[in-house]
């Protein structure tokens, strides 16, 4: 399996990075190993020393497509949760002045925390949920699907051109504004619509 993110994907978020909202969607690749679940405690690298948070919905990939038509997209999934790309943002800082690809800060050893999978049956509209990261009990970010620029069967659509989607894949939908550095000690609390499903340490 692999993890496609989007990045940029909803606007106050690339206004707080300084970045240009982009005109398609932008995505890269997290491997495997970036998986971290079950609430496992987050061992901070020591290559970095400025992990970002980015809370974001994910959908996972329910059967085998390519080429697949927006209108069609929405048969590809039927289960979502909620996870972190966590970003080592010096390393990228310097990879992006460079024009290299940004995998060092973005694709290391579980950089994904992701919760439990949620029957998307529960939500009348995918693109109508909302979503919070709390950090030591403090919220730091509240983000709603609706804002999204490219909504997941757009996503869907657009990286199944490049890219052949397989069973198990994670689509990482992007992240609203409010990221920030974390720190060891930290504990970091996911939730879906009021539901928590991710709640972790930093250590």
């Amino acid at each position: 399996m692999k993890i496609i993110a989007i990045g940029r994907n909803y606007v106050e978020h690339a206004k707080e990075l300084n970045n240009q909202v982009p005109e398609k969607p932008v995505f890269f690749i997290k491997p495997e190993t970036a998986l971290l679940q079950k609430n496992k405690a987050f061992y901070h690298p020591e290559f970095s020393n400025d992990i970002h948070y980015e809370a974001e919905i994910f959908v996972k990939i329910n059967k085998l497509g390519k080429y697949i038509d927006e209108q069609f997209a929405h048969k590809y999934y039927d289960q979502i949760g909620i996870g972190i790309d966590f970003t080592a943002r010096d390393l990228q800082s310097e990879q992006k002045a460079k024009g290299l690809p940004w995998e060092v800060a973005k694709a290391f050893d579980h950089s994904a925390p992701i919760s439990p999978l949620v029957d998307l049956k529960q939500f009348s509209n995918i693109q109508d949920i909302h979503f919070t990261l709390d950090i030591n009990g403090k919220r730091v970010q509240n983000g709603h699907t609706a804002d999204m620029l490219f909504s997941v069967d757009k996503i869907i659509a657009y990286v199944s051109q490049f890219i052949t989607l397989k069973i198990g894949d994670l689509i990482f939908t992007g992240t609203p504004s409010g990221v920030g550095k974390v720190n060891i000690g930290d504990r970091l609390t996911a939730s879906i619509e009021g539901q928590n499903l991710l709640d972790f340490e930093v250590k």
